[in-house]
């Protein structure tokens, strides 16, 4: 409802924002609209009450002219939603390497290459943005990708965007330098930054970032999970009616707790006595670790352990205030998010505990969401009770959580019900003329129009994980229709991917994937997890991957693959595979060699 009749408000005034205030006929059709309106005039602004005269007057007496203006209106709506029409003819010099290179190059524009990130305040992490700069230094090895998406995740974990104490990010900082958050934690920050830190951490093997996917997975575990498997959504940035209340110090407070501890705690965390935010402290480290410790000639084992043992201090004291209210609803789309990143962390980490964790959660939400034994899910789940129509982000996004499942499990159910679910989408949520598909099923008929989504914004956009899904299952299963499908959609969108890359960033990764191609690999034998677990805990992000001891003939990828006393791993490429190997890092060499080539 607010994507739409946001949209109605921009077309009225040529700006919008919040609060949305918007008047509609009868049949729902916007016919006036605005932000906010004061309760007395005023910067020559009517107040609430003339606007709502205004539209009582109108309404009763000119009731022919906002019919016809709310006729128009939702015309537009419906106009400029009409993109994405396929366009005939030659598509040769779509899918090539420099159109990657401008999309790099484009990107670059806006990092900040002192502290990290893009753009100017307020900054957001933009993971999708890291996720392209690590997948572009994986293909090019160009080191200011690299640098680029290392810095800006080291600036984050330094910074008050990051809970020093008990771990998780908060929404986004007001400042450049990543100090001052918005408070509130969101579920789908946490899994969206655990995923990105995932891949940092298998291309560089830095053991910071498999600390902090530690530390954020225990966040979440301890404060947004039903007891049940679900995931809550948000904690917010008050207590006590004052943002950031919880988390930030006094220099006072800080040092009666610590005691003789307190003066390199607080030089490291940057605590003052004036304060670093509004009079207050917000923990956030200037300086990396082993700098630190270089100038304090302390041995870099002996800081972590003063630090933990004082954050653990803090922590215990923190724990004792009032706390900030949470959001107990349980979003399916959200959930898929954390359940693509617990996979994605027992990749990295091999931590069995976050495999287990996956299950758990699918199981809770394949239980809860779903009506009855069909393919139609609910949005969101609270006191028992599954609400309002899923939409095309919930199943898209759950559907890519699938097929990381099943990456990790070798549980080829997971991907059938990936599978299952997708054949939903296209015969629900399908706009035939584009292959684009409409942000609500065609069985929700209680809004105007059938918007279609393809920004990808705080969360990925459905049409993008579908993008991507579509395509990794057209080779699971040797769908040619859905792989041509995926690649229109991303071909329609090449040159505003390129262009935008910050706004297009899943796009843009789909993009490379295609270009650079996928690396299909299967392990079999009649013990394969051990070596199938090796394999996922390399840095290998263009991939589909599948592993079995009693093989499959009904999946192409598994066709043929002898079943002998050792478990080996088969790199192909359309199915055609090089000779077996049994060692990760002649996988390792044979992918690097074919990527070249």
């Amino acid at each position: 409802l607010d994507h739409i009749y946001m949209d109605a408000v921009q077309a009225m005034t040529g700006s919008g924002g919040w609060p949305l205030n918007v008047f509609l006929t009868p049949e729902k059709k916007p016919f006036y609209g605005g932000t906010y309106f004061p309760p007395k005039r005023a910067f020559n602004r009517a107040s609430w009450t003339e606007i709502l005269t205004a539209i009582s007057n109108a309404f009763r007496e000119k009731r022919n002219e906002i019919d016809s203006q709310a006729e128009t209106l939702t015309e537009h709506l419906l106009q400029s939603n009409s993109f994405g029409i396929q366009q005939a003819g030659n598509k040769q010099g779509v899918f090539t390497k420099g159109k990657i290179d401008d999309a790099f190059n484009n990107l670059m524009q806006s990092a900040d290459t002192e502290w990290g990130g893009f753009g100017n305040a307020p900054k957001f992490p933009q993971t999708f943005s890291i996720q392209f700069l690590l997948r572009y230094y994986y293909e090019t090895n160009n080191e200011k990708a690299l640098t680029q998406a290392c810095l800006s995740l080291d600036k984050m974990i330094e910074g008050g965007i990051y809970d020093q104490l008990g771990g998780g990010f908060a929404r986004y900082s007001t400042d450049k330098e990543w100090l001052a958050p918005h408070f509130e934690k969101m579920l789908y920050d946490n899994a969206l930054l655990i995923s990105v830190l995932c891949e940092a951490f298998q291309s560089t093997k830095n053991e910071r970032y498999k600390d902090i996917i530690d530390e954020t997975i225990d966040f979440v575990q301890r404060e947004l999970m039903h007891p049940g498997g679900g995931f809550y959504s948000a904690l917010d940035a008050d207590s006590e009616g004052e943002e950031g209340k919880y988390y930030t110090w006094t220099y006072e407070e800080v040092t009666e707790i610590l005691k003789d501890n307190a003066g390199i705690f607080c030089e490291y965390f940057d605590i003052t006595k004036n304060g670093n935010w509004e009079g207050k402290n917000i923990l956030r480290s200037k300086k990396s670790l082993e700098i630190f410790a270089v100038e304090k000639n302390i041995a870099p084992g002996d800081l972590v352990i003063i630090l933990q043992k004082n954050k653990s201090l803090l922590f215990s004291e923190r724990s004792k205030r009032v706390r900030p209210m949470l959001d107990d609803k349980i979003i399916l789309g959200w959930n898929a998010l954390m359940n693509t990143a617990c996979s994605k962390a027992f990749c990295a980490t091999g931590n069995e505990e976050y495999r287990q964790l996956a299950l758990r959660n699918m199981q809770f939400l394949l239980s809860n969401f779903r009506k009855g034994d069909q393919r139609e899910f609910r949005h969101s789940w609270k006191n028992s009770e599954a609400k309002s129509f899923a939409f095309l982000d919930d199943y898209a996004l759950l559907a890519e959580s699938l097929l990381h499942l099943q990456e990790v499990t070798g549980d080829v159910n997971w991907l059938l019900e990936a599978k299952a679910i997708s054949k939903y989408l296209i015969d629900n949520f399908s706009e035939e003329k584009t292959g684009f598909f409409f942000f609500t099923d065609i069985v929700q008929e209680d809004v105007i129009i059938r918007k279609k989504e393809v920004y990808d914004g705080a969360t990925p956009s459905g049409n993008a994980t579908m993008a991507y899904t579509i395509y990794r299952l057209s080779i699971l299963f040797d769908l040619p229709e859905w792989q041509e499908r995926s690649r229109n959609m991303v071909s329609s969108l090449t040159e505003t991917i390129i262009r935008y890359p910050t706004s297009f960033g899943i796009w843009a990764n789909m993009l490379m994937e295609i270009i650079y191609g996928t690396d299909e690999i299967a392990v079999v034998g009649n013990d394969p997890v051990g070596l199938a677990n090796r394999v996922l805990g390399e840095y290998i992000p263009h991939k589909v991957f599948m592993f079995s001891a009693i093989g499959n003939e009904d999946l192409p990828l598994m066709r043929g693959k002898s079943m002998g006393d050792s478990s080996l791993i088969y790199l192909c490429k359309a199915y055609s595979c090089l000779k077996p190997v049994g060692r990760v890092e002649d996988l390792l060499k044979a992918v690097n060699i074919r990527n070249k080539n």
